[in-house]
């Protein structure tokens, strides 16, 4: 089971003044898409990675296994960046 979680000193976090959302790390920015937003909002340090793509499924409407590879595919590369870890 994984479970994903911000790695220390990593947040996310929303700039109002420019109405977007932020992954903050120490020295580092990242600016997430609608997608991967959608995603990071589920990611929580409670839930797993198939409970976020259960919710993601159901929230869109769209097959879980196509949702699973792509979320799959987002942890991996902000975890490869050091914003998540689990």
């Amino acid at each position: 089971m994984t479970i994903p979680r911000f790695a220390p000193g990593v947040r996310l976090q929303e700039d109002r003044a420019r109405n977007r959302w932020m992954v903050m790390a120490p020295e580092r920015m990242f600016l997430p898409d609608e997608t991967a937003l959608a995603v990071l909002r589920l990611v929580d340090g409670a839930r797993d990675e198939a409970a976020i793509v259960a919710a993601l499924a159901a929230q869109y409407a769209a097959p879980a296994e196509i949702i699973a590879a792509d979320v799959r595919a987002l942890l991996e590369d902000l975890r490869a960046r050091g914003a998540l870890t689990w």
